[in-house]
């Protein structure tokens, strides 16, 4: 939750709201800067409701989510968070194509928790 909290004062831009798991309002909160400002300001009461909620819909494993989300918030570009989820080929291509031209990191982040998921389930 912590890192929650942290991520929600980058908030305007959904940045805790893709950490969460919720890639639409993540989105939306990215193009309305927060929803004006006010969404931004109601999510730090929200932030626990999120926590729990995301805890229940994502399976924990041997990868951390916050661990990943760290990865490809600051290297991405260079595929190392996939590199990390033991995809090796697609993070020699987002390493080569610079994040598979800038596409394939908004994939990632629209669907990075499905992915770790995926992974800790063994899917």
């Amino acid at each position: 939750m912590a890192v929650g909290y942290i991520l929600w004062i980058f908030g305007f831009i959904g940045s805790h709201r893709f950490y969460f798991g919720r890639p639409v309002s993540g989105t939306i909160y990215f193009f309305t800067l927060g929803l004006f400002l006010i969404g931004w300001i109601v999510d730090l009461f929200l932030i626990p409701g999120m926590d729990r909620a995301a805890d229940a819909r994502y399976a924990t494993g041997g990868k951390d989510y916050t661990v990943a989300w760290i990865l490809l918030t600051f290297l991405g570009i260079f595929g190392i968070h996939r590199f990390y989820l033991g995809k090796w080929v697609t993070g020699i291509i987002w390493l080569l194509t610079g994040g598979l031209f800038l596409f394939g990191l908004l994939y990632d982040l629209l669907t990075l928790n499905t992915q770790i998921d995926e992974v800790n389930r063994g899917v």
